[in-house]
């Protein structure tokens, strides 16, 4: 054992790799590819942002616009709405009558979305829903008193 030359295979020299060099860098250019590739089809699948486009008053409530349907949460909050949205969109209020009696409405914009408030002097119950039309989604939104 006396020197690294390969005479019978019965020495601690390692045997030189026949292998080809080549194909750790194929199977790394294939996994560079497929990343890439994963990365293009999330972005072209994932929809996009609920915006708010605006807010109309009707004769018994609201009707609220979107590019796209917002996950939506709401309640009665001692008598007054409060409905929260996971969408973006700018700050916004006004006005409405129901039974010849002011309601306020508010759109505020927080960490977690949209928040709809609307406020009255007297207690306020109603309901709402949401439907697709034209290729946008429509809140409507129904009040009345308590």
């Amino acid at each position: 054992m006396h020197g690294s030359a390969d005479k019978d295979d019965g020495h601690s020299t390692p045997q030189a790799d026949r292998r080809s060099k080549l194909f750790p860098r194929v199977m790394g250019s294939l996994a560079i590819f497929g990343v890439m590739v994963g990365l293009m089809i999330g972005r072209l699948t994932t929809p996009d942002p609920s915006e708010l486009q605006k807010v109309e008053v009707t004769s018994d409530g609201l009707v609220v616009w979107f590019n796209n349907e917002p996950k939506t949460h709401g309640e009665f909050v001692d008598g007054s709405l409060a409905l929260l949205f996971d969408a973006s969109g700018r700050a916004q209020k006004g006005q409405l009558q129901l039974d010849d009696k002011n309601v306020n409405w508010r759109v505020l914009s927080t960490k977690e979305g949209l928040l709809l408030s609307v406020v009255a002097a007297r207690p306020l119950q109603g309901e709402w829903s949401g439907s697709e039309v034209d290729d946008r989604w429509r809140v409507e939104i129904h009040l009345r008193e308590r």
